[in-house]
């Protein structure tokens, strides 16, 4: 059997026995194409079974070195030495070929991407206005909507919450004016945190649930048109289309919320631990990526305040006086 034969075997079972998606298959199959074209040139010759039951650690070591001298980056090339390890050991099933030391391979680890805030007038803006967007096709009652979005948007950026956190809220958590401090979240792996509610975003509750009178305790707090919890892809078009109609940037989302609430606590002084406990991460390192935000906005004004940033002699010494 040739090496092609066999990629094609290999995602034939991807499709019919993993039930993969056509996207997963598609980016296996051009990753593999890629491998075994590596191979032809490495080898000096189509390589089959007998060339791939040979493979050494250090063969797939000179796969991932040449990805990354022709600019492929870490993420890409960590997805496709996943695809070769799948491949490979589809084969030692298969075809009985002795496995690879896989095992001995660290992949490229991809750098987590730095989040993206808006600024503070930006997060004010999308959270006090685009609830103003109405769809004329839904059959959500407009003042209902609009003032529904206005609270769920006021305590994404107010509390820092997931969109799936606070869309699981019931009627029973909703933070109103007078009542406990902090509210109790849900967060990854059903751990509960508490986090502080702002005066703004109680009101912004309370002005919502003058529509919901006669809820249930259970029923969802954030309701959809046809009274089951909002889906989040409503949420999120929301906001997608406010952001088009306002001019505000891509990154605009209901996620860009909480990354603003990090970024804008951080920039005010708060404690890095405080607000890994804010947000609910489960380690510091995942917090301290808002660092790096912070960073990246103290040298943009630095750019744009101080008197040298923009000239062409920054590197010159200043005159001795």
């Amino acid at each position: 059997m040739s090496a092609g034969a066999a990629r094609g075997a290999f995602l034939d079972w991807l499709a019919r026995e993993r039930r993969a998606s056509p996207h997963t298959i598609a980016a296996y199959g051009r990753d593999l194409s890629d491998f075994l074209g590596f191979l032809r040139g490495h080898l000096g010759e189509e390589p089959d079974l007998a060339a791939l039951a040979g493979l050494t650690a250090a063969d797939l070591r000179g796969f991932l070195a040449y990805r990354a001298a022709t600019g492929v980056g870490p993420a890409t090339r960590a997805r496709q030495l996943a695809a070769v390890r799948s491949f490979l050991r589809f084969l030692a099933r298969t075809e009985g070929l002795d496995p690879v030391a896989l095992g001995s391979i660290r992949g490229p680890r991809p750098k987590p991407p730095v989040p993206r805030a808006l600024t503070a007038a930006q997060a004010r803006e999308a959270v006090s206005t685009a609830g103003s967007i109405h769809d004329p096709q839904r059959a959500e009652r407009p003042a209902e909507q609009q003032a529904r979005d206005v609270a769920l948007f006021t305590l994404l950026y107010g509390c820092g919450l997931r969109l799936g956190e606070a869309l699981a809220l019931t009627m029973r958590d909703a933070p109103l004016p007078g009542g406990t401090e902090a509210l109790r979240v849900l967060g990854k792996g059903a751990k509960p945190r508490l986090v502080p509610v702002l005066p703004a975003v109680r009101e912004a509750i309370a002005a919502y649930l003058r529509f919901r009178h006669g809820a249930m305790p259970d029923a969802p707090l954030f309701m959809g048109a046809r009274g089951a919890q909002l889906n989040p892809a409503v949420a999120q078009k929301t906001l997608r289309t406010y952001r088009q109609l306002a001019g505000l940037p891509e990154h605009a989302t209901p996620h860009a919320l909480r990354h603003s609430f990090a970024t804008h606590l951080l920039g005010g002084g708060a404690d890095l631990r405080a607000i890994q406990e804010l947000l609910g991460h489960a380690s510091l390192s995942t917090t301290q990526r808002y660092t790096a935000v912070d960073a990246a906005a103290l040298l943009a004004t630095w750019r744009r305040a101080h008197p040298r940033a923009g000239s062409e002699t920054n590197d010159a010494p200043l005159p001795d006086r």
